[in-house]
């Protein structure tokens, strides 16, 4: 279960990447509303999994 946010968060990232640098398709280049979703979503992840391991920290 924990791999699946992980997996998740690394395709948010690369698809930043691209976004960021044009590879994409009917994208702009630069800071484009793709780019800022993919970043909010890829810090909710990091937020997600921070929340958890204190969850898990509190029941041990």
């Amino acid at each position: 279960m924990v791999k699946i946010p992980e997996l998740i968060g690394l395709g948010l990232v690369v698809i930043m990447i691209l976004a960021f640098v044009g590879a994409i398709p009917q994208v702009e280049i630069g800071l484009s509303p793709v780019f800022w979703v993919c970043a909010a979503g890829a810090l909710m992840i990091i937020f997600y999994r921070k929340w958890k391991n204190k969850q898990e920290v509190k029941e041990n």
